[in-house]
């Protein structure tokens, strides 16, 4: 109970203070996470990759504040799923991928 508590706390917390703001390279954003660690998106390691700013911006994510993300939205391929789908990124459902996103 506890936790659920504790999950939905840091939910309504990313909602209203994390966002899913234009990262350029060589920046990262910090979201909650909850219980397997702060994710922490880094736009220098998709830069890497060959990605723009506008091919998340606004095909994927609205360029505005709030919003949230959850683990079962993404293994449903939406938000950071629709690349981290195991075809086009490494897979967001495969727990040997937990630590790649999330940061204890």
């Amino acid at each position: 109970m506890k936790k659920t508590v504790l999950f939905i706390a840091l939910l309504v917390i990313v909602a209203f203070v994390g966002s899913a703001l234009a990262v350029p390279p060589g920046k990262t954003v910090e979201f909650a996470g909850g219980s397997a660690g702060k994710v922490v998106f880094d736009g220098k390691a998709h830069a890497d990759k060959g990605l723009k700013c506008n091919d998340c911006h606004t095909k994927i994510f609205p360029m505005k504040k709030g919003g949230t993300f959850t683990m079962a939205d993404m293994n449903a391929g939406k938000n950071c799923g629709e690349c981290h789908n195991g075809t086009k990124a490494f897979k967001s459902s495969d727990a040997a991928n937990c630590g790649k996103c999330h940061k204890k």
